[in-house]
Parts: C-alpha cells; sequence; structure tokens
C-alpha cells in the first residue's frame, strides 16, 4: 500500500439563472463574478477552487469537478462527489440532470460513461469487477421503508449493511439502476420547486481490478451524492407530511454542518453518529478519500441569506484535509517483502537506541564522549538508505537472494520459519484481540447510550406524566364545571318546555275557537248556496215563461201577418176583432215589459248577495290562513325543542361517560403515582410497600364506591328526565294527532271552499248569460214595436183605402202579399241571427271550460317535468361522483399492485446469487446483456450464458 498524502477538499460553486418566478416577482441578480475562482455578494467575495456562472454548460461543469476523479479511482484512490444547498438550486440537475440527453446530463451520466471509456482504454492485462449500489435516504429510513443499519468493515470503513449490491458490465445497465432508484426517490411540490427532492441519493460504484500477470490488486469506490436542499418553511409553504420531511431534511443538513464544524476546527471529537448520512460519507469527510462539493446557489435577492450560508459552508469544507492512499491488496510475496523491510528497519533503530543509551551513560557518568563517537544522524540515515537499498535489490534479485541464503543450514532454516510463524501467529491474535477489544468498546458505548437514552425518557416519561396528571385534573375541574352548566341547562330546557306547553294548549284553544268560527262560516256559506240556488231555479223557470211567452208572441204575430194579408175582404166589423187583437198584444208585451224588470231587479240583488258572500268567504280564507300559519310556527317550535332534548340528552350521556372514565383514570394515575413514590422511597422495604399498595387498594376501592354511588344518583336523575321526555313526549304525539284531525278538517273546508268557488263561478256565467237574453229581448222588443207600428199604419191604410183596394183588388193583392212576404223574410232573418249568436255564445262557453279543465293536466306535467329533470341531474352528479370514486380506487389499486411487484422484484433480487461480470480492457460491452456473446479469432459468433470477459485485439472470449 502507498504511502498517505494529504489533500484539501475541492470545493466549487456553481449559481444557477433566475427562475420564471423570481424573474416575475422582479428580484435581482446580486452574484457579481472576479475570475474564475472568486464570486462577490454583497461586496464581500468568496474565493473558491472554482465559481461557475450561470451561463455554464453541463459538459464544463463535469470536465473542471469530475473528470479528473475517473482516473483516481481506477488507479485505486476513493472518490466523492456531492451536491449541497438549498431547495430549487440546481443540485440534481447539475448531478443527474437529463439522464438520457448527451447535452443535457449531468456529473453521474457522464463520469459512468467515462469509467467504462477508461477501462477499455487500459491494458488488456487488468480485468474488473464493477458493484454499484443506490440508496435513498428518506426520513432517516431507506425507501423500503427498511431501517438499514450502518456498519463497519475490517478496515473501518463504514457500509450499510443488507443494501443489494449489482455487478454491472455497461453503462446501459448502470443507467438503468439510476433510472430504477431515481423512480423509487421522493418528490414533492412546494413553493419554490415543483420537483423538490426530498431524500438524500447516494450512488456508489465500487471498482475491483487485478493483473493477471502480476496478481496486484487495487480497490476503489466513488460515491456520487445529491443531497436534499435546506428549506426555509416560510417559503416553501410545506405542510403536513412534507413539512415533516423538510424537518428530517434540515436535521440531516445541520448534522453535516457540524461535521464540517467539527473538522474544520480540527475538533478530536467529530459527530458523524449525528445522521445515517454523515455516517454513511464518513470516510469521504477527512477520511481516506478524494473529496469534491459542489456547492449550489440561487442568485436572487430573495434567498441572499440562504446563498450566503451556503457560501459559508463551502468555505468551512474547503480548509478540510483528507489522507488519501491507494487502497492495495498485497501478495504473498509483497506482505514477505513488507516483513523484511520493516525487519532490518527495526534491526537499524534498536542499534541506534543501543548506540544512544551507551552515549547517554557515558555522558551521565561525567566521560566527554569526542565528537567522532557520537551519534551521527546523518551518517545513521545514510545507513538505513543503504539498508533499504540492499533490501530492494536483494528483492528484485530472487536468485541471489537463494544463493545468500542458501549458506544457512537447514537447522536454521527452519528455527527461523518457525519464529516467523510464531510471529505470524502471535500478530494475528494480536489483531484479533484489538477487534474483539474495539468491539466491546464499541457495544459498551452503544450500550452506555442506551441507558442515558433510556434515563432520558424515564425522566421525560415522568414529567410527562405529572404534566398529564395535571392535565386530567384540570380536565376533570372543568368536566364537573360542565356537568353543572349542562344540568342548569336542562332545568332551563324543562322550564321553557312548560311555557311552550302552556303556549301550544293556548293556541289549540285558539285554534278550536277558530274552527267553530269557520263552521258557522260555513253552515252560512251553505245558506247563501241554497238561497242562491232557489234564485237559479227561479231565473230558470223565468226564463222559461220568457221563453214561452216570446213563442207565444211571435205566433200570434205570424198569424196577424197571415190574417192581414188574407185574400177575403171582411166586413168593416172585423176591424174590431183586429183591434182586440192589437190590444191584446200591447198587453203581453207590457207583462213581459214589468217581468224583465221584475228580473233584473232580481238579478240586482243576487249580485249583491254574491259579492257580501264572496267577502266573507274571503274574509275566512284569511283567518283560515292566519291559523294555519300559527299551526306550522307551533309544529316548527315542537320539533326544534324536540330536537334539543335529544341533542342535549345525547350530550350528556357523553359528558357522563367521559367524567367516569376520567375519574377512573385519575384515580389509576393516583394510585400509580403513589405506588410509584412508594416503591421509589422504599426500594427495599417489601413489607412497606405491601401495606401502601393495601392502602392504595382500599383507597381506589372508597373511590369507586364513591363513584359508584354518584353514578347511581345521576343514573336516577336520568331516568327523571327520561319519565319527563318520555311524558313530554306523549303530550307531543296528542298535539300531533290533534294537528292532523285539524288538517284534515281544514283539507274538508278548503275542498268545500274550492266547490263553492266553482258553483259561484258557473252562477257568475249564468249571470253573464242572462244579461245576454236581457239584451236579446230588448231588442227583439223594438223588433216587435217596430212591426207593432207597421201593422198600426197598414190598419190605417186599410181603413183608408178599403173602396180603392176593393176596386182595384188585383194590385191591393199583390201588394198586401208582397208586404206580407217581406215581413216573414224579416222576421225569419232575425230568428236566424239570434240562434246563431245563442250557438257561438255555447260554444265559447264549452271551449273556455275545456281549457279551465285542461289546465291543472297541463300545470301537473310540467311540474313533473321539472322534477324529472332535478331527479336526472341529481343522478348525473351521482353518477359522476360514483365515477370519480371508481377512478381514485382504481388508481389506489393500480398503485398498490405496482409496488407489490416492485418489492416482489426487489425481494426477488435481493435473496438470488448474483454473478460477477469481470470486464477486461480492450473492446466494449456485449450488445446482450441477458445472453453475453463471444466472437473468437476466426469471427465465429458463440452464444453463452456464462460471465462476460472483455479482451483486446477485437474479440470477446467467454
Amino acid at each position: 500500500m502507498a504511502d498517505p498524502a494529504e489533500c484539501n477538499i475541492k470545493v466549487m460553486c456553481r449559481f444557477r439563472p433566475l427562475n420564471e418566478s423570481e424573474v416575475n416577482r422582479g428580484d435581482k441578480y446580486i452574484a457579481k463574478f472576479q475570475g474564475e475562482d472568486t464570486v462577490m455578494i454583497a461586496s464581500k467575495p468568496y474565493a473558491f477552487d472554482r465559481v461557475f456562472q450561470s451561463s455554464t454548460s453541463q459538459e464544463q461543469v463535469y470536465n473542471d469537478c469530475a473528470k479528473k476523479i475517473v482516473k483516481d479511482v481506477l488507479e485505486g484512490y476513493n472518490g466523492t462527489i456531492f451536491a449541497y444547498g438549498q431547495t430549487s438550486s440546481g443540485k440534481t440537475h447539475t448531478m443527474e440532470g437529463k439522464l438520457h440527453d448527451p447535452e443535457g446530463m449531468g456529473i453521474i451520466p457522464r463520469i459512468v460513461q467515462d469509467i467504462f471509456n477508461y477501462i477499455y482504454s487500459m491494458d488488456e492485462n487488468l480485468e474488473f469487477h464493477i458493484k454499484k449500489n443506490f440508496v435513498n435516504v428518506y426520513l432517516s429510513i431507506s425507501v423500503s421503508k427498511t431501517n438499514l443499519s450502518v456498519h463497519e468493515d475490517k478496515n473501518r470503513v463504514p457500509y450499510v449493511k443488507g443494501c443489494t449490491e449489482r455487478f454491472v458490465c455497461s453503462p446501459d445497465e448502470v443507467m438503468d439502476t439510476i433510472d430504477e432508484g431515481k423512480s423509487n426517490r421522493h418528490v414533492a411540490v412546494t413553493n419554490m420547486n415543483e420537483h423538490s427532492s426530498r431524500s438524500h441519493s447516494i450512488f456508489l460504484i465500487n471498482v475491483k481490478q487485478e493483473n493477471t500477470q502480476t496478481e496486484q490488486k487495487l480497490s476503489g469506490k466513488l460515491y456520487l451524492v445529491d443531497l436534499a436542499g435546506s428549506e426555509k418553511v416560510s417559503k416553501t409553504g410545506a405542510e403536513g407530511a412534507v413539512l415533516d420531511e423538510a424537518k428530517n431534511i434540515n436535521k440531516s443538513l445541520s448534522a453535516l454542518g457540524n461535521v464540517i464544524s467539527a473538522l474544520a476546527e480540527g475538533s478530536t471529537y467529530v459527530p458523524y453518529r449525528d445522521s445515517k448520512m454523515t455516517r454513511i460519507l464518513q470516510d469521504s469527510l477527512g477520511g481516506n478519500c478524494r473529496t469534491t462539493i459542489v456547492i449550489c446557489c440561487s442568485p436572487s435577492s430573495y434567498n441572499e441569506s440562504e446563498t450566503k450560508s451556503t457560501l459559508l459552508f463551502g468555505q468551512r469544507a474547503k480548509t478540510i484535509k483528507n489522507t488519501v492512499c491507494v487502497n492495495v491488496e498485497l501478495t504473498a510475496e509483497q506482505w514477505k517483502k513488507k516483513y523484511e523491510r520493516e525487519k532490518e528497519k527495526n534491526k537499524t533503530l534498536r542499534n541506534t537506541i543501543q548506540w544512544l543509551e551507551n552515549e547517554l551513560n557515558r555522558w551521565r557518568n561525567g566521560e566527554t564522549v569526542p565528537i567522532d563517537e557520537q551519534f551521527d544522524k546523518e551518517k545513521a540515515n545514510l545507513e538505513a538508505f543503504a539498508v533499504d537499498k540492499d533490501i530492494t535489490i536483494s528483492n528484485d534479485k530472487p536468485a541471489a537472494t537463494i544463493g545468500v541464503t542458501g549458506n544457512f543450514t537447514d537447522a536454521e532454516r527452519r528455527k527461523c520459519e518457525e519464529e516467523i510463524a510464531k510471529l505470524y501467529k502471535q500478530l494475528d491474535d494480536k489483531d484479533e484481540e484489538i477487534n474483539q477489544q474495539s468491539q466491546l468498546v464499541e457495544k459498551l458505548k452503544t450500550q452506555m447510550l442506551d441507558q442515558e437514552e433510556l434515563l432520558a425518557s424515564t425522566r421525560r416519561d415522568q414529567d410527562n406524566m405529572q404534566a398529564e396528571l395535571n392535565r386530567l385534573q384540570a380536565e376533570n375541574d372543568a368536566s364537573k364545571e360542565e356537568v353543572k352548566e349542562v344540568l342548569q341547562a336542562l332545568e332551563e330546557l324543562a322550564v321553557n318546555y312548560d311555557q311552550k306547553s302552556q303556549e301550544v294548549e293556548d293556541k289549540t284553544k285558539e285554534y278550536e275557537l277558530l274552527s267553530d268560527e269557520l263552521n258557522q262560516k260555513s253552515a252560512t256559506l251553505a245558506s247563501i248556496d241554497a238561497e242562491l240556488q232557489k234564485l237559479k231555479e227561479m231565473t230558470n223557470h223565468q226564463k222559461k215563461r220568457a221563453a214561452e211567452m216570446m213563442a207565444s208572441l211571435l205566433k200570434d204575430l205570424a198569424e196577424i201577418g197571415i190574417a192581414v194579408g188574407n185574400n177575403d175582404v171582411k166586413q168593416p166589423e172585423g176591424t174590431g176583432m183586429i183591434d182586440e187583437e192589437f190590444t191584446v198584444a200591447r198587453l203581453y208585451i207590457s207583462k213581459m215589459k214589468s217581468e224583465v224588470k221584475t228580473m233584473v231587479k232580481r238579478c240586482k240583488q243576487l249580485e249583491s248577495t254574491q259579492t257580501e258572500s264572496n267577502k266573507k268567504m274571503e274574509e275566512n280564507e284569511k283567518e283560515l290562513a292566519a291559523c294555519q300559519l300559527r299551526i306550522s310556527q307551533h309544529e316548527a317550535k315542537i320539533k326544534s325543542l324536540t330536537e334539543y332534548l335529544q341533542n342535549v340528552e345525547q350530550k350528556k350521556r357523553q359528558l357522563e361517560e367521559s367524567v367516569d372514565s376520567l375519574n377512573e383514570e385519575l384515580v389509576q394515575l393516583r394510585a400509580q403515582e403513589k405506588v410509584h413514590e412508594t416503591e421509589k422511597e422504599h426500594l427495599n422495604k417489601v413489607q412497606t410497600a405491601n401495606e401502601v399498595k393495601q392502602a392504595v387498594e382500599q383507597q381506589i376501592q372508597s373511590h369507586r364506591e364513591t363513584h359508584q354511588k354518584q353514578i347511581s344518583s345521576l343514573r336516577d336523575e336520568v331516568e327523571a328526565k327520561e319519565k319527563l321526555i318520555t311524558d313530554l313526549q306523549d303530550q307531543n304525539q296528542k298535539m300531533m294527532l290533534e294537528q292532523e284531525r285539524l288538517r284534515v278538517e281544514h283539507e274538508k273546508l278548503k275542498a268545500t271552499d274550492q266547490e263553492k268557488s266553482r258553483k259561484l263561478h258557473e252562477l257568475t256565467v249564468m249571470q253573464d248569460r242572462r244579461e245576454q237574453a236581457r239584451q236579446d229581448l230588448k231588442g227583439l222588443e223594438e223588433t216587435v214595436a217596430k212591426e207593432l207600428q207597421t201593422l198600426h199604419n197598414l190598419r190605417k191604410l186599410f181603413v183608408q183605402d178599403l173602396a180603392t183596394r176593393v176596386k182595384k183588388s188585383a194590385e191591393i193583392d199583390s201588394d198586401d202579399t208582397g208586404g206580407s212576404a217581406a215581413q216573414k223574410q224579416k222576421i225569419s232573418f232575425l230568428e236566424n241571427n239570434l240562434e246563431q249568436l245563442t250557438k257561438v255564445h255555447k260554444q265559447l262557453v264549452r271551449d273556455n271550460a275545456d281549457l279551465r279543465c285542461e289546465l291543472p293536466k297541463l300545470e301537473k306535467r310540467l311540474r313533473a317535468t321539472a322534477e324529472r329533470v332535478k331527479a336526472l341531474e341529481s343522478a348525473l352528479k351521482e353518477a359522476k361522483e360514483n365515477a370519480s370514486r371508481d377512478r381514485k380506487r382504481y388508481q389506489q389499486e393500480v398503485d398498490r399492485i405496482k409496488e407489490a411487484v416492485r418489492s416482489k422484484n426487489m425481494a426477488r433480487r435481493g435473496h438470488s446469487a448474483q454473478i460477477a461480470k469481470p470486464i477486461r480492457p480492450g473492446q466494449h460491452p456485449a450488445a446482450s446483456p441477458t445472453h453475453p456473446s463471444a466472437i473468437r479469432g476466426g469471427g465465429a459468433f458463440v452464444q453463452n450464458s456464462q460471465p462476460v470477459a472483455v479482451r483486446g485485439g477485437g474479440g470477446k472470449q467467454v
């Protein structure tokens, strides 16, 4: 193994550009760069190994930060690269970037590709074994929810026990592992970052190489770490589970800061064990490792304080020195050479010590040692150098060594070999003893820490119990007060219920009075209705008489027309008969006028009576509506009081149960406290403890008896209240029945009222018809008067021209016949008009009635349509909710199945044997990792499933 050498941790600083939200907010770009290694923040310079501006490409960052580490790892050194900074500062972009984008990929995919490219260009006598694992530290445990522990190997290098390791032989297999680990990484959305990493990602590549000719073995580890960002809750707005994640992230980063500070200050104790992340990276911080830290910063003025804190962290880390050496596994011959060299050094040092002791004794005895006999340090160093050179020459020339050693006898040789074997055995025993003592010390330290934690937890439990006891006492007092308040509230409710019951009784009496009055009004309305029916019958009778009289009158008029138009000329005594007939017609007409006037007067009286009846019905309807309103108000009050009583009863029972449970817990806690104090004071007095325990049990028994008495009294009160509530419920039921009876009566009255309204409407229609008949009768009267006047004129003409008509009978007969025909035609025309008007009126009345009958049906159909629309809308809403629930349940089931399959695959991979795939320089990996192939020197293709060994010369050999 090469001699160790010290080297500082390299710190690179990278600033990202302003993001969209910072630009929209109007933040300022506060970073000012001076050269390639200095940045100014608020006029204060910060110097690092390299500072990258916002426009720096991913390739340039990789070339300056990580490219050199590839060679170091393949030469047997350990290397670490990790990104540190606040959330949304670009750490994941720097370490991972876009994994499959040649321009946007970060350090991890580029360094993986470079490792394999470097291997393929090395000597073909080298053989490489590459193992990798991917750990996400989330809430201080792994993402598989398994609390993996951190142990140390024989060289005191920390490792994660139980972590799955896989052998790889190509960059594609490594990228597949990175993709799988990235899919397991927890992310969340915050106010500052839409893809905020919630776990620390640690990717380890373990490279072991062996020279097949010299059998020299080298091993190197490369840690690639992407830390989760520190968060300020006021800026990220974290809540719930995201807030718990932020607490754990800040805690682990705080532990990392403490480790960096302790290392920078040179403290003797470094708190690696405060966090699992710092425990895993113990070798990277102050150990055997070449470490590069990339601190990622935000240039926004909004994050100025976090940026300064990150820069100070980088400055502290830059002062840390790591002790680096090559990890070499020596062969037996190399161990032997090293032993010979150390043995010669030991012999030289013993001679030097002997020389110095002799010289010192001479000086103490008072002698003066000459200069040429004094110890010369330079001469001793030259002799030691000559001895090392001789040993090296002897190692390089084994034949000469064999020749020299051949001078020893066999006995001496056996004795030397036995001595060497004995020394090796003693060395192994001492190593084993040292390991055992180290493990014992660690175990004792762990036990001491556990005991301290147990003691602290016991003290905390005692304080918590005391606080809980005080809290329970306070809650007990508060519960007692609350019980008193509830009892007072129950009493007030009982008083209020009595008052409301009295009010209900008063309202019931008032309702009965209103019902009686309504019955009286209904009786009055029935009498009015009977009277109206009588009037209707009388009106019909009068109408029939008027019709009969009109018919007789028309008949008489027709007969008069026939008599006037007769061709037979009668004697003058016939004139008296005509006068009598005219007199009779006038009498009939006067009688009809008197009857029509009487009918009009009677109609007016009926209209006034009907108006009064309508007014009375409106008043009764208003009173009935008021009564219904009062009844509904009383029903609502009774219902609300009933619900309130039920709620109060439920609260009372809950409070009683909580009081009982609190009393029991209080008694138990007091008893436990007393037993604990008694046991503390008299730990060695068992008898006294038994007496105290009996006293405590007696006290608990007395408390139980008191509690049982209180419970029995409370139960008696509850039974009394329940009895009172039952009585009130019975009264309420009676009131409900009475109310139902009144409602039925009200429905009956309402139906009667509707029937009365319908009859009244019919009477109104009949009155309108009567008025129309009266108007028609008036027109008929005028027509009859005109006809009578015409007949009178004809009579005069007939008396005056009687002699002339005798002489000219033919002309007079034709004239009289024409006049009679004209009168008949006019009368028939009037009759036809009257009949047509009557038919039209009847048709209009029928159409109106039909429309009134259709109106309720249409309204009912409209209401049914509206209800159907509402039902369909509610069904649609319910269907949408069910579909949403089914979608969520389906997504949860799919996630569960994916998680089960992933865990099953992980378990299968964790328990299955893994085949080491040695990689040899000089060729790229096989095209198919599942079916590796080998190509030999004739171009033949050989299929094989054995591990791949890549050799030089353009071929592959299995």
